[in-house]
Order: C-alpha cells, then structure tokens, then sequence
C-alpha cells in the first residue's frame, strides 16, 4: 500500500486550507478595512470565536505537522505513526468542524451594524425569513459599509475551506487505519 505518500498529499493540501482558514478569519475583524470597530468591539459575536484561527488554524495546523512528518518518514513512521496520525486528524476534524459551526452561526444571525436609527444590532437575527436573498433588506445596514456582503463572503469561505479539512482529515483517518492494519510502503520488508 502506498499510505505514506498519501499521507504526505494530505499534509500538503491541509496547509493553504490552514492558511486561508487564518486568513478570512482576521479579515473579519476589519469590516469596511478599517481597525475601529475592532477597537470599539462592534464585531459580530461570531468573529469573537475566531472559528477561522482556533478551529480551522492552529487545530489543523498540528495534525497537518504531524502528518506531514509521517508521510516523509519523519522520527514516528510505520504502523505506530500512522496509528497516532488517526488521532491528530481525529483533532483536526474536530477543529474543522468548529470553524464550521461558528461560520454557518455567522452566516445565518447576520453582521453587527449600525442602522437607520444608529444603534448597533444585528437586524437579520431573529428574522424569519432568510437575508442571504434578499438584497433589498441589505440596506438595514448602513455602516460599515457593504458588511454583509463582507460578512457572507469571508464566513462562506470558512465554510468550503473547512468542509476540504474536514474531507482530507477524515481521510488520514481512513488512510492511517490502512497504514496502521496493514503497515505502510516505507517500511523496511524481511
């Protein structure tokens, strides 16, 4: 079997996905590219989870050094690294699926803006009917400009980059079950 350099595939395609993952996340934090509202805290709360840097960032990030080791025969190869490497993509997915959460939470309450009347809320939350199609009910919001559009836009990015980490960890699992049962190609044969 040629787990090894499946291993290393998966490692490699985890690192954009991290990245990207960090990225959007602190780009939430400057709607309209400006630093003010981060410093007057008006953030939507699911910024604040920072599920882009916490889940999709560094709890990806680990598993994806670890693999990335095992699949170029670091210090822990064989059957025991990628038995350990079914645990670090265990916690990988564990974190993709938090940066999911907080971005569908995101996406559906809406962002933090002022409205007509000036006071800072988030107009879409306790609708019933969904703003995603509504383009007319964008206009709730009135400062910081475009923040919906800004808002859907990073929080749908979390969302796809962390459906692909919660794919490729899954598959490390799979691939590091096969590896661990049935040994891998780098290792040394009798």
């Amino acid at each position: 079997m040629c787990t090894g350099k499946c291993t290393l595939c998966i490692a490699i395609a985890l690192y954009p996905l991290v990245l990207l993952s960090i990225i959007c996340n602190i780009l939430l934090f400057f709607p309209d590219w400006d630093i003010k509202y981060a410093k007057k805290g008006y953030l939507t709360t699911e910024v604040n989870y920072m599920g882009g840097f916490i889940g999709g960032g560094l709890l990806v990030l680990i598993p994806a050094l670890y693999i990335h080791l095992i699949g170029e025969q670091g210090c822990c190869r064989g059957r025991l690294g990628m038995f350990f490497s079914i645990g670090f993509a265990a916690v990988g997915a564990a974190g993709a699926v938090y940066s999911f959460i907080v971005a569908l939470l995101g996406l559906f309450n809406g962002p933090l803006c002022k409205d007509k009347s000036g006071t800072w809320k988030t107009p879409f939350k306790d609708s019933h009917d969904s703003y995603l199609n509504d383009y007319k009910t964008w206009a709730l919001c009135e400062e910081p400009t475009n923040v919906v559009q800004f808002n859907m836009g990073l929080f749908l990015a979390l969302m796809v980059t962390s459906c692909l980490q919660g794919l490729l960890c899954a598959s490390q699992m799979i691939n590091g079950l096969f590896g661990c049962l049935c040994g891998t190609s780098n290792e040394e044969k009798d």
